[in-house]
This record gives C-alpha cells, sequence and structure tokens, in this order.
C-alpha cells in the first residue's frame, strides 16, 4: 500500500538564531531595567515573549521525527535532525523512527487441516508514515503531554501494543492457509516446516497489509516456534515414528531383494548350484529372513534333504 509523507510546511530556523533572538530580548529587557526611560508595559511585554521565544527549541537525534499541530491543525512532519527553532505555538508531537523487535509468543492456531499447533513469530518494525502513525489510531495514551510534547513513551507503547494486536492477526491468519507439514496433506508442496522462506514471506506481506493503516512497517518477519499443541503432541509424536519405521523397513527390505537377486544370479553365473523354481523360493524365502530380521540369524545345519 503506498503511503503519503507529510514534510513539515512551517516556518523554522536554526536554532543558534532562535538564542541570539532570545539575547537579544534579554539585552533588551535589561537596557530597559538600567535606562528607566521605557514605559511600565514594556518590561512584562518582553518577559512574556522572552518565555515564549524559549518553547519554540527544538532538538532532533537522528531517527527521530515530530508532528506540528497548530491549534488543532496538522503542520507538518519534522525529520531534520539537529537544533532548531519552530513556531512556539506549535504542539510538538516526538516519534521515534527507530527499529525495535517484538517476540511474540507462542499462540494456539488450527493449520489447514483443522490440526491444533503452536506457533509464534519475531519481527522488526519501524514508524515508516509519521501522520499515519499519529492521527490514523486511537489510543488514549497518546494524548499525554508534556510541556507541548507529547510523551514519547506513552506514544511507543500504543504503537507496540497496536502491532501487538495485529501480529496475532496475521499470523492466525498465515498459520490457517498452510499444514503444519507434508504428512497431513502429501499433495501440499509448502508446509509450515519445509517451507520457510515462503512462509516468512506471506507473514511479512500480511503484516505490512495490517499495519500500512497506522504507518508501520514490517522490515522482518519470522516464525521462530513451531510445535503441535499439547493435546496431539504424543499421538502425531508416534505417527511420526511410525511413519519413519516404516520408510526404513521399505529401504530394508528394497535392499535385501537386490541382495538376493544378486546372489541368484551369481549362483547360476558360476555354475556353483542347480536350483529348481521350489528350492530357489526356499532360499529366498530364508535370505529374507535373514536380511530384514530384527535379531541375529541362528544357523542350522541340514544333514538330510529338503524333503527330509
Amino acid at each position: 500500500m503506498e503511503t503519503k509523507e507529510f514534510e513539515f510546511k512551517g516556518f523554522r530556523m536554526s536554532g543558534f538564531l532562535g538564542l541570539l533572538l532570545v539575547f537579544a530580548i534579554i539585552g533588551a529587557m535589561v537596557w530597559s531595567g538600567v535606562t528607566l526611560t521605557s514605559p511600565a508595559i514594556v518590561m512584562p511585554v518582553l518577559f512574556v515573549t522572552l518565555v515564549i521565544a524559549t518553547i519554540g527549541f527544538v532538538q532532533l537525534e537522528p531517527n527521530e521525527a515530530r508532528a506540528m499541530v497548530f491549534f488543532g491543525k496538522y503542520r507538518g512532519t519534522f525529520r531534520e535532525n539537529g537544533f532548531w527553532w519552530v513556531n512556539p505555538f506549535y504542539t510538538k508531537k516526538k516519534i521515534s523512527l527507530r527499529a525495535r523487535n517484538l517476540n511474540a509468543e507462542a499462540i494456539k492456531v488450527n493449520d489447514k487441516s483443522g490440526n491444533p499447533i503452536m506457533i509464534g513469530l519475531v519481527m522488526v518494525w519501524k514508524i515508516k508514515d509519521v501522520y499515519k502513525a499519529l492521527f490514523e489510531i486511537d489510543s488514549q495514551t497518546m494524548g499525554q503531554t508534556t510541556g507541548g510534547v507529547t510523551t514519547l513513551n506513552a506514544t511507543m507503547r500504543a504503537f507496540e501494543n497496536f502491532v501487538a494486536v495485529q501480529s496475532d492477526a496475521a499470523l492466525r491468519q498465515v498459520a490457517g492457509r498452510y499444514n503444519y507439514d507434508e504428512n497431513s496433506n502429501p499433495a501440499d508442496d509448502v508446509t509450515l516446516r519445509s517451507g520457510a522462506d515462503e512462509i516468512n514471506d506471506a507473514l511479512k506481506q500480511t503484516l505490512n497489509e495490517r499495519l500500512a493503516i497506522a504507518g508501520i512497517e514490517a522490515v522482518e518477519a519470522r516464525i521462530n516456534y513451531l510445535a503441535y499443541a499439547p493435546e496431539i503432541a504424543a499421538v502425531m509424536l508416534r505417527r511420526q515414528q511410525a511413519d519413519a519405521i516404516i520408510a526404513a523397513r521399505e529401504k530394508i527390505v528394497e535392499g535385501a531383494v537386490s541382495m538376493v537377486k544378486m546372489a541368484l544370479d551369481n549362483l547360476k553365473k558360476d555354475g556353483v548350484v542347480e536350483l529348481d523354481e521350489e528350492r530357489k523360493a526356499t532360499m529366498v524365502s530364508n535370505l529374507l529372513v535373514v536380511l530384514c530380521g530384527d535379531e541375529p540369524a541362528q544357523p542350522v545345519v541340514n544333514t538330510g534333504t529338503l524333503y527330509n
């Protein structure tokens, strides 16, 4: 979603020039008090002017911004770091543009197949559009001001709460699109376990769609915890163990069959012994039992014939 940046529109000048203005007012007050030639009203006027002028000083550090409001009218965003003097009647809403982390606790959701799973995320986010961040979302803590400057900690807490709620919703939305693993639906190419890069990209995109209204950008988002919910974890573990045993058995049988075939071919090729079909079947059966069995084979000496 495209966002519109609102830059500072009001008057501003270097803070050091503002200091010269303040010193000039102080000098005028001193001259007026020394000479005693000015009307009595001049001293109070100069004093009030001095107090108002000192309110206009603004110090902006890197990756900070101030939104200026003049009697309820938005006057733009001030992003240039340094020492400045602005209209003293501006309400200065301070906001940090630095990146922040969110390590969300694992929550219980249902995957595409309806299996309950535990999933968590970690993300890096920052303010991108100051106007939207301050004026598009509502929070009781955002109204707190100190000396005309909005309390930064209160404002950032409001953003953190908003990001936490939206990240929870985005995580549930993304997790519901995919299966936990291939066992839930073998036809799926991407699962929560196997498609880490694609899942993270989808999560980041969903987060940015939800956070755009608040002028917040998700710089990075990744799933940092993934497991079955406790109530089905034991059952799923047994299923995974069964799948592993079956896969291992398939490999063993495949290897045993190839070894039996190789043995029969070599016996026939070297002319060691001539076996009829019944003896071949018996030999194949014995070899498969030896090769596929879990326990070591016990040798048996046959002193008779196959038929006795």
